[in-house]
């Protein structure tokens, strides 16, 4: 049990250590010591895990140190181990761990490198303050240590405006969120009088029909309080409405989107509604709001993904998707299952971005799938990690033989859970789940036979051209260019190979702990153990409802791909304004911009050129300057430096003092 403490607070010392020596040791130091203590972490978490698999690993709470007592609000700094917080564990310090072991290759050549795998370390330990947390208040300071985290990496690159812009806006979007989050904690404390999750969850059954004053009604408790905890989550876990920083986050280095966007910062919000699944359990109007939101943002990214052709912002849109599928089994009560499929997502979507980082890596720095293809040939190994994260998220498996990938169990147990669930909403989230499988999976092998079919168009992108130095005239019909792919190194391929394990056999192994075991959830989350068996019990063509959308996606895509190249501008000019409202992401951003943006900016000037330049420092500093410089003038004229002007200024101020003490 003691051994949290390393887990948790090993990242924390080499993020410490790497981030002062910084340039003063060479990069391999930073490297070496943040590496070498988030695989002492993994290697800590996994027995952890794994005795809670086996049942033999009981829950318990490890004290750090006392922190606030205030009245009648104390909390404690202390470590919590459970199933949940082991599942997040082995995911957080697995992928984390990978990660810093790809970026040896992959930031090679960076001169920050010490910088860099500082904030990876802070940021892990930030996330695993947050899944450790025995009270509200210490997750929101891991809430809020991952947002810093996230902002320091995303802008890693500072130099370049674009990465700057996609940091503050990630930090900006986040902070709506939190808004929403802080008022529920606030809320939370104001009704139960504590911070302790073990005691609000206790208690939260007996709140059910409860009602409290909020904005001059009177509304039911629990769902005012979980609606706004959950406000909390859209903005981290990027959902409908929150959602607009993600695609943006790609400008941070590809490490950075493996690691934020595949099991740990965006997997946050999943986390604590899983959580305090007690609380929301007695708010069914919440988790009406999350079973729909979570199926809106399943669709609405999966529609988006279709059209894009910046390799990261596919699966950028697809990470979003399937936290939506999260979030409505959620949302429709099936724990488990969101949890189980925040397992399986952590190995395939890491592998996708690690994948597609090593595509980058071999094309110079080229991020357009436009300008792939045939890639399979030069880059083999990539090409089947990539395949293996394909196969997972587009859930190819069979029931009848009891296989399939990580996807394959996690995705369609989701679906049939919404469809046993049987409500209105549960029943929307559905049919939602089955549309999005059909585009995840035409998006998923879009990408694939975009980057690795097809003949080369490398001669095409401006980077193999500042390479190679050919233009398309001079290369005639070699496409080419004359450049040659190259794989990356080994301290990149060997994550790749490690997570496509995960990626092919995560949920066949974990399925049954995950899903069908009350025991092994030990009270940890809600477990609705008849929803589990009304999912068992679905129709046929439920259970392969999934399968069949699979199949599919794969043709459409093949045949648009591969076989006849000229549909998609067929489509494109046939559903011209669809297409372009579908590219231009629903128009969310430019919608902001209208609504916030612009009257914000109208605001700040308004503030600043009257208000602050007009106002205050006009009567202010500006005025009192003015005045006693206007004064020094006056003054100075009367230095004349005459010494009849002398007796004349004395001669006047004798008869003013006279004058004074005879009237």
């Amino acid at each position: 049990m003691q051994s949290i403490l390393f887990i948790v607070f090993l990242p924390l010392l080499a993020a410490i250590v790497a981030g002062l020596t910084n340039k003063a040791a060479p990069s391999v130091f930073a490297k070496s010591i943040t590496t070498g203590a988030l695989f002492i972490s993994c290697f800590l978490s996994w027995p952890i895990f794994l005795g809670f698999v086996s049942g033999t690993a009981e829950a318990g709470v490890v004290p750090v140190m006392t922190w606030v007592q205030s009245g009648t609000l104390t909390f404690d700094w202390a470590l919590r181990i459970d199933t949940l917080t082991a599942v997040m564990l082995v995911v957080i310090t697995t992928v984390s761990a990978l990660v810093h072991l790809y970026s040896w290759g992959y930031m090679e050549e960076d001169p920050d490198q010490p910088r860099f795998f500082a904030y990876l370390s802070l940021f892990t330990f930030a996330m695993l303050m947050l899944v450790t947390a025995d009270n509200l208040v210490q997750m929101f300071f891991g809430w809020e240590g991952v947002g810093l985290a996230s902002y320091l990496l995303i802008g890693f690159w500072f130099k370049k405006p674009s990465a700057n812009a996609a940091a503050i806006k990630a930090f900006v979007v986040n902070r709506v969120g939190d808004l929403g989050f802080m008022l529920g904690i606030f809320g939370t404390y104001l009704v139960f009088q504590t911070t302790s999750i073990p005691e609000i969850l206790e208690a939260a059954p007996g709140m059910t029909g409860a009602t409290i004053g909020f904005l001059g009604y009177r509304m039911h408790t629990m769902d005012i309080l979980c609606i706004l905890l959950f406000i909390g989550a859209m903005g981290k876990s990027a959902q409908l409405g929150l959602h607009t920083w993600l695609p943006d986050a790609m400008e941070g280095p590809t490490p950075v989107s493996a690691l934020i966007h595949a099991a740990t910062m965006v997997t946050a919000g999943v986390f604590m509604v899983c959580r305090l699944s007690p609380m929301f359990e007695a708010a069914p109007v919440a988790l009406g709001f999350v079973t729909f939101i979570g199926a809106a943002t399943c669709i609405f990214a999966a529609t988006i993904g279709t059209t894009q052709w910046d390799i990261k912002r596919v699966i950028a849109y697809s990470t979003c998707s399937q936290l939506g599928y999260m979030f409505f089994a959620a949302g429709v009560g099936a724990y488990g299952a969101a949890m189980f499929h925040l397992f399986t997502h952590a190995f395939f979507k890491a592998l996708l971005f690690l994948g597609a980082g090593s595509v980058i890596h071999a094309m110079h720095h080229e991020q357009d799938m436009r300008y792939y293809g045939d890639l399979r040939k030069h880059i083999p190994l990539t090409f089947w990690a990539m395949m293996a994260g394909t196969l997972a998220i587009t859930g190819v498996g069979i029931y009848h033989l009891g296989a399939g990938f990580a996807g394959f169990w996690s995705k369609d147990a989701i679906i049939e859970v919404a469809f046993a669930r049987g409500t209105t909403v549960a029943t929307f989230a559905f049919w939602m789940g089955v549309f999005a499988a059909l585009l995840t999976s035409f998006y998923s092998w879009r990408l694939m036979f975009l980057t690795f079919w097809g003949k080369p168009r490398w001669i095409e992108s401006e980077h193999i051209q500042h390479t190679v130095h050919k233009t398309p005239e001079e290369a005639g019909e070699d496409t080419t260019g004359g450049y040659h792919p190259h794989e990356s190194p080994l301290t990149m391929l060997v994550p790749l190979g490690v997570l496509s394990v995960g990626a092919v056999l995560a949920g066949q192994i974990f399925a049954p702990s995950f899903l069908d075991s009350a025991a092994f959830w030990s009270g940890s989350i809600f477990y609705n153990e008849p929803l589990i068996h009304a999912m068992h019990a679905v129709p046929g063509p439920v259970k392969y409802a999934a399968l069949i959308v699979m199949v599919l996606g794969l043709v459409g895509a093949y045949w648009a791909y591969i076989k006849d190249t000229s549909i998609p501008g067929k489509f494109v000019e046939q559903f011209r304004y669809v297409h372009q409202f579908v590219y231009n992401k629903w128009y969310f951003d430019e919608l902001y911009n209208l609504i916030f943006v612009k009257p914000a900016f109208w605001l700040g000037r308004q503030f600043w050129q009257r208000g602050d330049v007009g106002l205050i420092d006009r009567f202010g500093p500006n005025g009192i300057a003015a005045v006693v410089q206007r004064g020094a003038l006056v003054a100075k004229k009367v230095q004349s430096g005459y010494l009849y002007s002398y007796a004349l200024i004395m001669l006047l101020g004798l008869v003013a003092a006279i004058t004074w003490v005879l009237f």
